[in-house]
């Protein structure tokens, strides 16, 4: 049996960590997904509001990192849990426990930040996984002086290698 879902989209609001009696961290938050195809009707994509809970560690870098309007990757396995409302109806909400939380957006789109930068690409961010996308890779440095790790190519070369 498989069950394994990833989803990308905008968090709805500021996620918010929480700890249960055991003391162990929880949050909860919501991604807004847009659908890969438009309406007929209106010509415009649907919006989903997929809610999302990671626990431990991942809970803890999601509430660290993640701001409201930040592109986010959940990776995880879908939940459907049943429960009766104030009025003693049925419920079954759907929900994704994310295993893996990771940036989907560019370092640039999260300067405004107000939780400082995530970890460099590479270290350990939570649950032993990198961070993605922050920084250079392992070994591959800038060239000395340039932090963009892209080198000035000398246009007065004139020797094309093709």
């Amino acid at each position: 049996m498989l069950n394994r879902i990833i989803i990308m989209g905008r968090l709805v609001r500021d996620p918010e960590l929480r700890t249960t009696q055991s003391g162990v961290s929880v949050t909860s938050f919501t991604l807004a997904v847009d659908r890969d195809f438009k309406s007929r009707d209106s010509g415009e994509k649907s919006t989903d509001f997929i809610d999302v809970v990671a626990w431990r560690q991942t809970a803890e870098f999601v509430c660290k990192y993640f701001t409201k309007g930040r592109m986010a990757v959940a990776e995880g396995r879908l939940q459907l849990r049943d429960w009766k409302d104030r009025d003693g109806n049925n419920r079954r909400s759907a929900e994704v426990v994310a295993d893996n939380v990771y940036f989907a957006d560019s370092k640039r789109d999260s300067a405004g930040d107000s939780y400082g930068s995530p970890p460099p690409y590479g270290a350990p961010a939570y649950g032993g996984q990198s961070s993605g996308g922050y920084g250079a890779p392992g070994g591959y440095g800038a060239p000395s002086g340039d932090s963009s790790g892209f080198a000035e190519i000398d246009d007065q070369d004139g020797d094309l290698p093709f």
